[in-house]
């Protein structure tokens, strides 16, 4: 298995495949960073969005929060 990186910045024409491969990121557990940017090329627009991979709480937190 792969290991994820912690920070992605996903560039790409704005339409559905983009958003689709944003949407398929915050499943695995990225989170979105900051704003996206949009720039237009002469032809389409084009959108970035970075995002980072969220921390998992530990066992052990998680177990002082219950108490």
């Amino acid at each position: 298995m792969d290991k994820k990186l912690s920070y992605r910045l996903i560039t790409g024409k704005d339409d559905a495949s983009f958003c689709s491969r944003i949407s398929a990121l915050l499943e695995e557990g990225y989170i979105l960073y900051g704003s996206p940017a949009l720039t237009y090329n002469g032809e389409h627009v084009v959108a970035a969005q970075a995002l980072i991979l969220a921390k998992k709480e530990s066992a052990a937190s998680s177990q002082a929060d219950e108490m």
